[in-house]
């Protein structure tokens, strides 16, 4: 089995929000996505997607995806897309970084792998452990009663976990307006329910420490990526008495090895596209659950393509160090396909469709903007 042809769809996904405030002043109403489709010659087609969270949130932008997959595409021509390890030294063999470029490529064998032998992508990447897996809301920055009727009405749709974002500029109302977010959010907590505070790597070290001195005792909550650099993070780390989990920071598996060297944090937001998808998520999810870090499985923002990769890799996570998965279609308003999952109270479940059980809504993605055959 060999690729034969691989094409790339540019889509635009609204926020389902309105505006997406982020920390720094930075915000965002819709998002550039890339989906990639590779077909084999016995006409096996695998879908994936890289859809980065603008260009201010990290070293990534739409741009950068497409003009990866015109360096990388043309070398992958003629190669087994089930070698997924050996797609994945070609791919850094021919482009030094661009994750997020590798990302669309790499899930997309996957996808064909788990076609080929009928079999869900999770039982490729060593098996689901056939537990409901809660999902976390993103409660974007707003004000303070804004955010906890967010919070409430995911919470009547069955999320069980939830991501508040902090990083209020002074001119806005700083730790003050921080501090009462997390208040206000953290409000009706039900028993079970799992809180992140998330500054998405937006705040000082000072900024953070005079936010969490406005607090009440005893809340209970992770602190999620409060600074942009590691210096930073590790000064909060020795003087902050919440558990710390990273995102922004952990892209490479360096950056794992790193946090478990200096004890910087205690689990990692695990996002699929700046890992360079699901082959490099993999090896970063072996790497946490020998060191006993947790995990929330997620990606920067995408559809059901990225969602349905987000499921494959969470469904093989031990439920003790899964905290939560992020349902990216949940942010969007555009649909680009149906994905084989199925809902109760206590999460979300794979199915056993194979690949990634997706049904991509080929007309809606029109004409491609690049392919190669």
């Amino acid at each position: 089995m060999h690729i034969r042809q691989i094409d790339a769809y540019q889509i635009d996904l609204p926020y389902a929000g309105g505006t997406y405030e982020l920390s720094r002043g930075r915000s965002y109403t819709a998002f550039d996505a890339t989906i990639v489709k590779i077909t084999t010659d016995d006409g096996t087609s695998g879908w994936g997607e890289s859809t980065p969270f603008g260009a201010t949130y990290v070293a990534a932008h739409a741009g950068g995806v497409r003009s990866g997959l015109a360096e990388l595409a043309p070398v992958l021509l003629g190669k087994d897309p089930r070698q997924v390890d050996r797609i994945n030294d070609l791919m850094d063999e021919t482009l030094v970084g661009h994750n997020h470029a590798k990302a669309a490529l790499d899930i997309a064998c996957w996808d064909v792998f788990g076609k080929v032998l009928g079999l869900p992508v999770a039982e490729l990447l060593g098996g689901s452990v056939a537990t409901a897996m809660p999902m976390i809301s993103s409660i974007h920055a707003g004000e303070p009663q804004e955010m906890r009727q967010r919070v409430s009405e995911h919470r009547a749709r069955g999320y069980r976990g939830h991501s508040v974002k902090i990083g209020a500029l002074d001119d806005e109302g700083g730790p003050s307006l921080d501090a009462q977010r997390i208040i206000a959010s953290m409000a009706d907590q039900q028993p079970g329910e799992y809180f992140i505070v998330d500054a998405n790597g937006g705040l000082s070290p000072e900024a953070v420490l005079r936010t969490l001195q406005l607090l009440p005792p005893e809340m209970d909550f992770v602190l999620e990526a409060p600074c942009q650099t590691w210096t930073e993070t590790e000064s909060v780390r020795r003087k902050c008495n919440y558990p710390l989990v990273l995102d922004e920071l952990v892209q490479d598996t360096d950056d794992v090895i790193r946090l478990i060297r200096h004890d910087v944090a205690d689990g990692i937001g695990l996002k699929i596209s700046p890992a360079g998808g699901l082959t490099k998520a993999r090896r970063q999810r072996d790497i946490c659950q020998a060191a006993g870090l947790t995990m929330s499985v997620q990606d920067t923002v995408g559809s059901e393509v990225s969602f349905a990769a987000i499921v494959q890799l969470a469904a093989t996570i031990s439920p003790r160090l899964l905290r939560c998965v992020l349902n990216t279609t949940d942010m969007v308003t555009l649909k680009t396909a149906e994905i084989a999952v199925t809902s109760s109270d206590a999460g979300i479940l794979t199915t056993q469709t194979p690949g990634l059980g997706l049904s991509v809504n080929e007309e809606l993605l029109g004409e491609p903007v690049g392919s190669w055959s």
